[in-house]
């Protein structure tokens, strides 16, 4: 059974930092490019971050731009989302996708569409 679990959310201040697991089981993580998403009470999904099978090739939103950075260690079928610098605006719970990919240098896309497999979630609250 693939699967995808999050983990490393809670509760920081503005201006702090965590780093969120995406650990999967069930499946190789390498044969994938992975994404990470959010969502928040009343707003649609949005797009966070993805990278590459390889982890050569990454995209992150304007939003998290410069403050937030995905990378993966397939030895250990795990990717990783350090996000640093948060705000409040950063509030809301954070799910990992994957897609098969044939292009190890080829990313996904930031469209929730293109996923076929997903986590439960983590949440991340940003309040002082």
């Amino acid at each position: 059974q693939l699967q995808l679990v999050e983990s490393g959310g809670g509760l920081v201040q503005p201006g702090g930092s965590l780093r969120l697991s995406c650990a999967a089981s069930g499946f190789t993580l390498d044969n994938y490019a992975i994404g990470w998403f959010r969502q928040s009470p009343g707003k649609e999904r949005e797009g966070v971050s993805c990278i590459s099978r390889s982890g050569g090739s990454t995209n992150y939103a304007d939003s998290v731009k410069g403050r937030f950075t995905i990378s993966r260690d397939n030895a250990k079928n795990t990717v990783y989302l350090q996000m640093n610098s948060l705000k409040p605006e950063d509030t809301a719970v954070y799910y990992c996708a994957a897609v098969t990919v044939a292009d190890p240098g080829l990313m996904a896309t930031l469209m929730s569409i293109d996923y076929d497999y997903w986590g439960q979630g983590t949440q991340v609250t940003v309040s002082s």
